[in-house]
């Protein structure tokens, strides 16, 4: 495989024999030429097209969507990492409060290979996905919100630090305002050390697919994913379910300069080793 449209095809042909096909190589082309290459737009219509079916026939539509954030994370990335086979694992349908079907977004730990602009930018894929097939938002509870700031400390304290560590505030903002789920397979051994057996959660171990989007992903990118979600709406993508983005830029710029204004008077010395410099 020599272009990326063909890299792609080859790539996620490997979950989906079916893809593996001059059609979709030829879309891509045709979607490059329309809007430019490596253009976050080509992943939208490119998602939709192969969840819709017009590409190639899938089982159920489930798998369709499946496939569509598969070839679409896997044009970001260019088509070089195993992170849109490995890294986005799948998604599910759960019911809200109201019995309305949800995006459940499943990730694993080779997510990392993405980056954290591809792994955030994933969930603005699966939820464009959810807008045009008309599913329900997310609507969390007090106690999943909870799960998410322990689960992102957990990891971050226990298991390997992160890039990027949030404040409880921008975690607990997120996990408010997503209109998905993101979840995770449970990858370490150990267990969260708060909000254990929810109902919508299915593990109680810690998941680190899940805290490096969240963390790495979405909170650290959170001013580039703005921007790229501003310049697809310009298009004339939707993308209503990212309306909350801008008032968490905002908040964390606020933290940050309270963060840098608390710093200048008192020097901390984070996270380092006692005893001799390494």
């Amino acid at each position: 495989a020599t272009s990326l449209a063909e890299r792609v095809a080859g790539l996620i042909s490997t979950v989906y024999p079916q893809l593996n096909n001059p059609q979709l190589v030829k879309r891509i082309l045709e979607l490059e030429k329309e809007y430019g290459s490596l253009d976050p737009a080509v992943c939208l219509k490119i998602a939709e097209e192969v969840a819709k079916e017009k590409l190639c026939k899938f089982a159920k539509l489930e798998e369709g969507i499946d496939a569509g954030i598969r070839v679409a994370l896997a044009y970001t990335t260019l088509g070089v990492v195993s992170s849109p086979i490995e890294g986005y694992t799948e998604f599910k349908l759960k019911k809200t409060k109201e019995d309305e079907d949800y995006f459940s977004v499943y990730y694993s730990g080779p997510i990392r290979s993405a980056g954290g602009t591809a792994a955030a930018f994933s969930l603005v894929i699966a939820d464009y996905l959810r807008e045009i097939f008309g599913y329900a938002k997310y609507d969390p509870t007090e106690e999943e919100v909870k799960r998410t700031v322990t689960e992102l400390y957990d990891y971050h304290e226990r298991v390997t630090n992160l890039q990027y560590l949030p404040t409880e505030q921008e975690v607990e903002f997120l996990g408010k305002h997503l209109p998905l789920q993101v979840n995770g397979d449970p990858s370490e051994i150990r267990e969260v050390s708060n909000y254990r057996d929810l109902n919508r959660v299915e593990t109680n171990c810690i998941r680190s697919g899940f805290c490096l989007v969240l963390g790495e992903g979405i909170a650290q990118k959170a001013p580039k994913i703005l921007k790229m979600v501003n310049g697809l709406r310009e298009k004339g993508f939707k993308l209503t379910g990212w309306d909350f983005l801008e008032k968490f830029v905002k908040l964390q710029n606020e933290i940050h300069e309270s963060q840098k204004s608390s710093k200048e008077s008192a020097v901390y010395i984070k996270d380092l080793v006692a005893g001799r410099p390494v």
